[in-house]
C-alpha cells in the first residue's frame, strides 16, 4: 500500500496536483476530515489489495482538528504503517496574487484579509512542513511543471531532494527579475541582434542558438556555470534551501540569454534529485515593441 499525504499552503496547488495523482492511478480523496483519518487508513491498509495507492489532501480548512494530525502520524509510524507527506508552498506574494486573481476568499481570513489568512495558516501548518518528505515550491511553476515534478516522483521513482532550480533568461534593458538568487551577464557574446538575417529569431530558434554557441568563450561560460551548479546544488540542499532562481542576462533578453539559459537547462534537467523549470522573462517584448 501506498499511502501519500498531500497538503501545504492553501493556493499553492493541492487541488491540482490531486488530479495529478488521480491520473496516475491514485486514489484520492481531499479534505477528508480529521476525527476520520485514522479509521480510513486502518481500513486502506487492511484492504484486500484491489487499491494499491492512496493519496489523501488535508489543509488549514481542518481547523483545531488539524494539530491532532501529529499524533496520528506517530501512532502509524509505530504500528509500521508507511506514508509520505508531499507539501505544497508558495512565495506568500504568489499566494497574494493568486488569490485576488481568483477572486477567492482566503479560509483563514476572517476580516478579509489574504495576508492575515496566509501568515495564521503558516503557523498551523508548520508541523506538517517540518515533517513532510517532499516540499515543492510552487511558486514560478507552470502546471505542466508540477505535472512532470509529480511524474518523476511517483511514476519514475526518482530521489527528490525538495528543491526547485527555476532558470529565468531576461534582458537588462527590462530590468533584473527581483526573485533572482544569482544573475550572470552574457552581454560578452557577440550579439545576434546586429545581424540583420538573425533579428527577428530568438535564441529558441537553431539559427541563433548556433550563431551563438559558434564562439568558443560561449561553450566556456556555460561548461564553467554547469561545474559551478554542480558545486552548488548539493550545498544548498544541505542548508534547507528549497527554491533557486538563476537569472541569465543579455541586452533584450531574446537572443544570447534564452540560448545559454536553455543550454544550462538541457544539461542540468536530467541530474537527480531536482526540480527544474526555463522561463523566458523578455523573449516577446521586442517583438511586441515592432523590433
Amino acid at each position: 500500500m501506498e499511502l501519500v499525504i498531500l497538503t501545504g499552503m492553501s493556493g499553492a496547488g493541492k487541488s491540482t496536483a490531486l488530479k495529478m495523482l488521480e491520473d496516475m492511478g491514485f486514489l484520492c480523496v481531499d479534505n477528508l476530515p480529521i476525527p476520520l483519518f485514522s479509521k480510513f487508513a486502518e481500513l486502506a491498509f487492511s484492504g484486500s489489495g484491489e487499491i494499491t495507492r492512496i493519496a489523501l489532501g488535508i489543509d488549514s480548512r481542518s481547523g483545531r482538528d488539524l494539530s491532532v494530525m501529529n499524533g496520528v502520524f506517530d501512532q502509524m509510524e509505530e504500528n509500521g504503517k508507511g506514508f509520505r507527506i508531499v507539501f505544497l508552498d508558495a512565495e506568500d506574494d504568489v499566494l497574494i496574487r493568486r488569490y485576488k486573481e481568483t477572486r477567492r476568499i482566503h479560509p483563514l481570513s476572517a476580516d478579509g484579509r489574504v495576508e492575515d489568512g496566509i501568515r495564521k495558516e503558516r503557523d498551523e501548518v508548520r508541523f506538517l512542513r517540518d515533517r513532510a518528505g517532499i516540499i515543492i515550491d510552487t511558486s514560478h511553476m507552470l502546471t505542466r511543471d508540477l505535472n512532470q515534478r509529480l511524474k518523476d516522483i511517483f511514476l519514475e521513482n526518482r530521489v527528490f531532494t525538495g528543491l526547485n532550480i527555476n532558470i529565468v533568461s531576461f534582458g537588462f534593458k527590462y530590468g533584473i527579475p527581483k526573485d533572482c538568487d544569482m544573475v550572470f551577464d552574457v552581454r560578452f557574446l557577440p550579439n545576434p541582434y546586429y545581424v540583420t538575417d538573425l533579428r527577428p529569431y530568438t535564441g529558441q530558434d537553431p539559427e541563433v542558438h548556433d550563431y551563438v554557441m559558434q564562439y568558443p568563450e560561449a561553450k566556456t561560460f556555460i561548461d564553467k556555470l554547469e561545474d559551478l551548479m554542480d558545486f552548488l546544488l548539493p550545498m544548498y540542499v544541505e542548508e534547507g534551501k528549497n527554491q533557486l532562481v538563476i537569472g541569465i542576462g543579455c541586452t533584450g533578453g531574446k537572443h544570447r540569454s534564452v540560448t545559454l539559459a536553455i543550454e544550462l537547462f538541457e544539461r542540468l534537467k536530467d541530474k537527480e534529485g531536482y526540480g527544474f523549470a526555463l522561463d523566458h522573462a523578455d523573449i516577446e517584448k521586442d517583438r511586441k515593441r515592432g523590433k
